[in-house]
């Protein structure tokens, strides 16, 4: 984490995005080899490509615009559109003899916040990429406008990720933010405005992650390691199963809720809901850890919330996108526009207000990690992939209390990767209901958004 972020320091700048052709064709020399050294991901498969390949043939003869909307579940999802791109596309129109013009690639939408945390170079990389950033939480107009300038006129179609961050679980869909839909129809309005006749395409794409060999034994290990820093008792003599292991699962997410509870009632002094495990309304040991989980979770963002003063309501990612916004205002300020200007005391008691909103923000990174965690997830299908990612969720946990590097991830086992290409939704089709009135452009958007939802699900729960 870059010490920037515990200084006030002037407003986030927009990053133009700034297409290199020659880095791109860099890129895509080096990605196989990157992959293989920087993930666990040993193979990537594709599924409905065909389509994918048609949609950009229809992109390159001008007759549509189209934006990407893949599924998000980890930090590698990336490599694995370049890899889609960049290698299962050009395959696939080769074998229909279809010939594409290269490269082919996205102009994708990425969080301005990964620079901050990633490092500056990030963004110099996104941007002669051809990406695009997008301030979270607040009505970033430049980098609106740039978005809709691209999805218009850009030399390539749109990419981005509809839930807005990642949740670490393969098989659940996190809610869709609505600014994909509004893109979509935006496009529409202005190729309507031009006299364009391009149909407005948003194609849903799914990622879904597998191993190759079961990794019971890393799991083991990993559950080993957070016993360890938890506190727990270690029975190192239990097998390297799902069912010797589940039990020991359970019993850690239990005890790092109970120390979560402690620390926000006793420091934060927060009174955490018990009353229906107290009265016997919930006795299954799953129940009563989702339940638990929410109550701590809640507590977490209102004492960022509070201290922003912020309201709690909306949903877990809207409740933690208005942190986050809230949290980048006090550290990148209007009134620190020329720092120079400031009086050393001045200064330092901006230094003051951004070290402790980072602080603030902590709570709220917490809640990030279990955004989308049901409680019941290995239960209701214990495969080793369900296992795994909640294993890691709570050594995600444990590394951002112990204030570990985000980047540094525990590796479990090789992966496969199968990416699949869903049909295509017309946005077109939808417009004259979006165009009618204030309430019939809501309605539209709300619709496409739970229409994508739907179709994102069911993209990566078939087999």
């Amino acid at each position: 984490m870059s010490d920037v972020i515990y200084q006030a320091q002037p407003p986030l700048e927009f990053i133009p995005p700034a297409f290199n052709p020659v880095l791109l064709k860099f890129v895509h020399l080096l990605l196989p080899s990157w992959i293989n050294w920087k993930t666990a991901i040993s193979q990537i498969e594709g599924e409905n490509v065909e389509d994918l390949v048609d949609l950009y043939r229809q992109f390159q003869e001008g007759k549509i615009r189209f934006m990407l909307a893949f599924r998000h579940p980890k930090t590698d999802d990336p490599f694995c559109l370049a890899h889609l791109l960049s290698q299962l596309v050009p395959k696939v129109a080769r074998e229909q003899g279809i010939q594409l013009q290269h490269p082919i690639h996205g102009h994708f939408i990425y969080d301005r916040g990964i620079p901050l945390w990633a490092g500056k170079h990030i963004g110099w990389l996104f941007a002669h990429l051809g990406g695009t950033p997008i301030q979270r939480g607040k009505a970033d107009w430049t980098g609106l406008r740039s978005v809709r300038d691209l999805y218009l006129n850009g030399q390539f179609p749109m990419v981005a990720a509809p839930e807005g961050a990642t949740n670490g679980l393969s098989e659940i869909v996190s809610p869709l933010e609505p600014g994909i839909a509004q893109f979509g129809f935006w496009c529409a309005e202005d190729l309507h405005k031009a006299g364009r006749s391009e149909e407005v395409f948003i194609l849903p794409v799914g990622l879904k992650y597998s191993y190759i060999n079961e990794p019971w034994s890393a799991i083991a290990n990993l559950l080993t390691e957070l016993e360890t820093a938890s506190g727990l008792f270690v029975n190192q003599e239990t097998k390297a199963d799902l069912e010797s292991l589940y039990p020991r699962l359970l019993t850690l997410a239990e005890h790092l809720l109970s120390i979560m509870e402690q620390f926000y009632t006793r420091f934060y002094h927060q009174k955490l809901p018990d009353e229906k495990i107290t009265s016997g309304e919930i006795t299954d040991r799953n129940e009563a850890l989702a339940y638990r989980l929410q109550s701590v979770m809640n507590v977490a963002l209102f004492i960022a919330e509070q201290y922003f003063d912020l309201s709690s309501r909306g949903n877990w990612t809207d409740r933690c996108r208005r942190v986050e916004q809230a949290g980048w205002n006090y550290i990148f300020r209007e009134d620190f526009k020329d720092i120079k200007s400031l009086s050393p005391i001045e200064k330092a008691l901006g230094d003051r207000i951004a070290e402790e909103a980072y602080a603030r923000m902590w709570h709220m990174r917490l809640v990030e990690n279990f955004v989308a965690v049901s409680g019941s997830y290995v239960r209701d299908k214990p495969t080793v992939e369900r296992f795994a990612e909640t294993t890691l969720l709570l050594s995600d946990m444990v590394r951002k209390i112990k204030g570990g590097n985000p980047l540094q991830l525990p590796e479990l086992g090789k992966q496969r990767v199968k990416i699949t290409v869903g049909k295509p939704i017309s946005v077109t089709e939808r417009y004259p209901g979006y165009k009618n009135s204030r309430v019939g452009a809501r309605q539209a958007v709300s619709e496409l958004t739970s229409d994508l939802q739907q179709i994102l699900e069911r993209l990566v729960c078939e087999e």
